[in-house]
């Protein structure tokens, strides 16, 4: 697809964002784990699974965070929408071209700039952290700040990341997780643990929110013209 199909289909793509998000209310649940670096100035590494991407989008738009975005076709899809939201995007991921998407995030952290990624992308498994997410924090000295990210009512698509799309009229909550911090001289075993210990909060936490919107909602299988979703 060439420059102006993908700039359109951003552009389209972000209305629709900026439509479904408006019409919602938000929650925020530990929000000083992160307000205190964003007093002191100090950049901030944000980690959230791929699933929960598009109510960040809307919630978090216009503070300048650098977001990694996949090399892939969809990733450029996600770059332009998430510029029409005031995201900068470095291109890249752990597992292909993750030299030059670790670069790019080092950059921006050291510039004074929030980073922002998805552990478990670009392709999965859902709900794995892959420990490499945690060498930019290594590198440039952040504080990991992981998020947790749930509607009280919404569709999930049947996508390998069960991407969330909440209802409109639909409560969104961000629960902002205490900080954990990476040793300049961390051992990869040691990057092993700290993921494994996110990716068990973040799961824990996840689920414990969904089954209590579960407990008063039902689930019905809805067919949509391109993909099959879930509304919850």
């Amino acid at each position: 697809m060439s420059r102006l199909k993908f700039g359109l289909a951003g552009l389209v793509g972000a209305g629709l964002v900026r439509f479904l998000l408006t019409f919602t209310r938000l929650e925020r649940i530990g929000a000083e784990n992160y307000q205190q670096f964003r007093n002191s100035g100090t950049p901030i590494l944000f980690v959230f699974w791929h699933g929960g991407l598009l109510p960040l989008i809307h919630y978090h738009r216009q503070e300048g965070i650098v977001v990694l975005t996949s090399e892939h076709r969809d990733g450029e899809y996600v770059t332009q929408i998430i510029r029409h939201h005031g995201f900068h995007a470095v291109r890249g991921s752990f597992t292909r071209g993750g030299t030059k998407g670790l670069r790019g995030l080092v950059r921006a952290a050291q510039s004074g700039q929030d980073i922002a990624l998805t552990p478990d992308g670009p392709r999965g498994p859902a709900g794995v952290f892959k420990a490499g997410s945690l060498l930019v924090a290594q590198i440039g000295h952040l504080p990991v700040v992981p998020i947790s990210v749930t509607a009280s009512s919404g569709w999930h698509l049947r996508s390998w990341d069960k991407f969330l799309i909440p209802r409109p009229s639909s409560t969104v909550r961000l629960r902002y997780h205490p900080p954990r911090f990476v040793g300049k001289n961390a051992t990869r075993d040691e990057l092993e643990l700290i993921a494994a210990d996110i990716e068990e909060e973040l799961n824990a936490a996840t689920t414990a929110l969904s089954n209590q919107i579960l407990g008063s909602s039902s689930q019905t299988l809805v067919h949509h013209r391109h993909q099959d979703v879930k509304r919850i």
